[in-house]
């Protein structure tokens, strides 16, 4: 198992669980409650536009380019 390469990769998916968190609070502020099915797609959402997001910013690790 490659440490360097998990310390470098780290950061990332705890910045993107806490993203996931911020955009669901967000989400249920401005809307209010939503159900179980509309959450899971907001999480897959944010998952998958996470790593191009942060590709394009040029924030991204070794591993990820």
């Amino acid at each position: 198992m490659d440490t360097d390469r998990l310390m470098e990769l780290a950061p990332h998916y705890i910045a993107m669980f806490i993203l996931v968190f911020v955009v669901l609070t967000i989400v249920q502020a401005i809307v209010g409650e939503v159900g179980f099915w509309a959450e899971l797609a907001i999480v897959v959402a944010v998952v998958f536009a996470y790593r191009p997001v942060v590709v394009r910013l040029g924030f991204a690790p070794s591993g990820w380019k």
